[in-house]
This record gives structure tokens, C-alpha cells and sequence, in this order.
């Protein structure tokens, strides 16, 4: 593990869902070396500086789409998040009169815009209960297929719970039935191999900025070559600027406008020291040392304690005691980092019975310690005997 400085050292982090921090020090370096060096317009002039700035975009696609097994790195569409990605995907493959399947394990990025199209009366929605396990069960998506469906979207795995959903299951579902399949992988990517032929997904979105460890800013949709779709934005596109509408060939056809050149430089380099084997085993460590120190009758961890079927994700309660202010405490006297609320799941605390008031939720990172899980045992089983 690389040196850290020293607020690094200080700083129990543990809201990697969110965001990964820090990012590993090559990421910094390149995107500092890229803006001052390198940072023209790709695709949009003949010079040196744009040039270079194209080299970073393609060597990104062709990363990722290794990455991913895909075929043709213009399958790639490089976008600003995983809520743009999911976004392009969706209102993209749409149609006025489809009927989507989806899940209460999801997150808002795919709840919110699918309710939007069901309010204005544009599609119909199945949102498909999760069990008690916190999985979905692929039975019920066979259930819920109508002949109007035209896409099942879910997530890989939980933001709330960490629980990793049968979405092989369910994309061979998907393909039996001649159902685009939609994959939310922010959670998943750079943890889990993911093998986009394989697991037979039609759209996979996910973030840059999360276990990928670039910046903010950085994200991806993967389309399949059976997708039809129109594009999410529309706009300057370089050096094809004589067509009057959108140039229809791929990546093109869905990157209008700008690429975060600068963050996308960094990602090219924390995809360059990408192991996600190794990631996931270090994950696994410290999932075993939080559910030791939460091992105790002042806590209540939600869904089973299964390292083989979830991420670093866990969410919990001190009983007695409201998530805001455990998190403030944390925070405030202890320099460590965990996200109350909701976590943009409502659905997901919903079937948890931790809705309204959400839970405490830590997610883990390359650069959490076991030294640190055990301070913030600690620092709970404190607050917890707090009157």
C-alpha cells in the first residue's frame, strides 16, 4: 500500500459507496501532468495539445471495454456519472407504451426517471419486492414480463445492503425473452468481474469515481450492438460538423459535447493499476473484522452476514440512538466518515423496516485498515452505552 499523508493517516473513511478517497496518488499526478501538459479539445483541432487529449479518450474506451469484455471499445460511451449513463440508457431505448421491470433494491438514478415516464403516462412499471435476504428472485421477474415489456433494469449490487443480485439470472431472463437488460454496476465495477457477453447485458451503466478509484466527474455506459436508441444530448461533436443532426456512428452518435478530458486522464491511470481480485479480497478482510466488531446486542445489521454474496457495504443501527446523530459523533469527535439517511434507496429501506428514518450505512475502501474498523468498534460501543 502506497505512503499517505498525513490527514489520510488521521481520517477514518468510510463512505466509499459515495466516492472513493483518496484516490491512489498516480491518479493526482496525471490529471495535474494532463491539465498543465496536455489538456486540449479532442477531436476538434490539429494540433499537438488535441491530439494528445484524444490519445487519453480512446485509451480510456479501450481500457474499459477490456475491462468489461467488450467487443468494440466504440461500445463505450464515456458520460459524466453513472446517473448520466443510467439516464442515457433509459430515456434512450424508451418507447411511448413500454412496459419496464425494475426493483426495490434500486437506486433513485433508476427509480426517479422511470417514475417520471409512468407519471406522464409514457410507460408502464413493475417494480418487483425484494425478499427478506435482501435478493431479488428471478421467479418474480419471469412473472412480471408482459408483451409489452421492452427492458428489465436493476442494479448488481445493493448501495444500501452491499447484497449482490442474480443478475446473471436474470440477464439470461432477459435474453430468453428478447428483453433489453439494464445494468446499475456502480457498486460493482472494479470489485466483481464483470463480463458484459457473458452475463448477456444490453446497457451497463457505472461510475468512474467509485471502486474504479478515478475522480468525479468520470463515468461510462456500455451499449450492446442490438440496441436501438436515440441519443441523451445532442451538440457539437468535432470533426463532423457538416451533418445537420446527429452523426449516427457510434460513440459519436451518444458523446456530444466536451469529454472531462482531465478526470478521464486520471481514470486511464487508476485503471492502469486496477486489481479487482485483489481489491475484492481486501474488501472481503475488512468485511469480516466490521461484522466482528458489530458483533454485539447494542447493534442490528441489516440482511445476513454473507461475505460470498455481498460488496463492502453494511448498513446498521445503534439501537436507541438516531443514524444523524450517531453519524455527527463520528464526525464531529471521532474524524470518521459514514453516511446516515436514506442512500438515495427508498424502496430498499422500505422492505429493511429502517424507513423513514434510514440507518447508518459504512462502505469500505482500498485504503481502510483493520486498525481502522477496530477504532470505529470502539468509538460505537461507546456511543452506544451513552445515555
Amino acid at each position: 500500500m502506497e505512503t499517505m499523508h498525513s490527514d489520510i493517516r488521521q481520517t477514518i473513511y468510510l463512505d466509499n459507496a459515495a466516492t472513493t478517497w483518496p484516490k491512489p496518488s498516480v491518479v493526482y499526478e496525471e490529471m495535474l501532468r494532463f491539465q498543465r501538459d496536455d489538456a486540449g479539445s479532442p477531436n476538434r483541432a490539429g494540433h499537438r495539445k488535441a491530439a494528445a487529449a484524444e490519445r487519453v479518450v480512446n485509451k480510456t474506451r479501450e481500457q474499459l471495454a477490456s475491462l468489461l469484455g467488450a467487443a468494440d471499445p466504440r461500445q463505450i460511451i464515456l458520460c459524466f456519472n453513472c446517473t448520466d449513463a443510467l439516464n442515457m440508457g433509459i430515456k434512450g431505448v424508451l418507447r411511448e407504451g413500454d412496459h419496464v421491470i425494475t426493483t426495490a433494491v434500486d437506486h433513485n438514478s433508476v427509480q426517479r426517471p422511470l417514475q417520471a415516464m409512468v407519471d406522464r403516462r409514457f410507460i408502464s412499471l413493475t417494480r418487483v419486492p425484494v425478499g427478506s435476504s435482501g435478493m431479488i428472485d428471478p421467479d418474480d421477474i419471469v412473472a412480471a414480463v408482459t408483451p409489452q415489456t421492452r427492458l428489465i433494469a436493476t442494479l448488481h449490487a445493493s448501495n444500501v445492503t452491499g447484497m449482490i443480485q442474480p443478475v446473471e439470472q436474470i440477464g439470461r431472463i432477459a435474453r430468453e425473452k428478447d428483453v433489453l437488460f439494464l445494468l446499475d454496476a456502480a457498486q460493482s465495477v472494479g470489485l466483481l468481474d464483470v463480463n458484459v457477453e457473458a452475463m448477456n447485458i444490453d446497457l451497463l451503466a457505472f461510475p468512474g469515481h467509485k471502486a474504479l478509484l478515478g475522480p468525479a466527474g468520470t463515468g461510462a455506459l456500455y451499449v450492446g450492438p442490438q440496441v436501438e436508441m436515440q441519443p441523451w444530448r445532442e451538440g457539437g461533436t468535432g470533426g463532423d460538423s457538416a451533418f445537420p443532426t446527429q452523426p449516427e456512428n457510434m460513440p459519436t452518435f451518444l458523446e456530444s459535447g466536451t469529454h472531462n478530458t482531465v478526470g478521464l486522464a486520471g481514470l486511464s491511470a487508476a485503471l492502469s493499476t486496477l486489481d479487482v481480485s485483489k481489491a475484492r479480497s481486501h474488501e472481503k478482510t475488512l468485511l469480516g473484522r466490521v461484522f466482528r466488531q458489530l458483533d454485539d446486542p447494542a447493534f442490528h445489521i441489516y440482511m445476513p452476514q454473507d461475505f460470498a454474496h455481498r460488496v463492502g457495504v453494511v448498513s446498521f443501527q445503534v439501537k436507541g440512538k438516531e443514524p444523524s446523530e450517531v453519524a455527527r459523533i463520528l464526525d464531529e469527535a471521532n474524524n470518521i466518515a459514514v453516511r446516515p439517511g436514506l442512500h438515495c434507496a427508498p424502496y430498499m429501506h422500505q422492505a429493511m423496516g429502517s424507513f423513514p428514518q434510514g440507518a447508518l450505512r459504512l462502505s469500505l475502501g482500498w485504503a481502510n485498515t483493520i486498525e481502522q474498523i477496530d477504532c470505529l468498534g470502539e468509538v460505537l460501543r461507546k456511543i452506544a452505552m451513552c445515555p
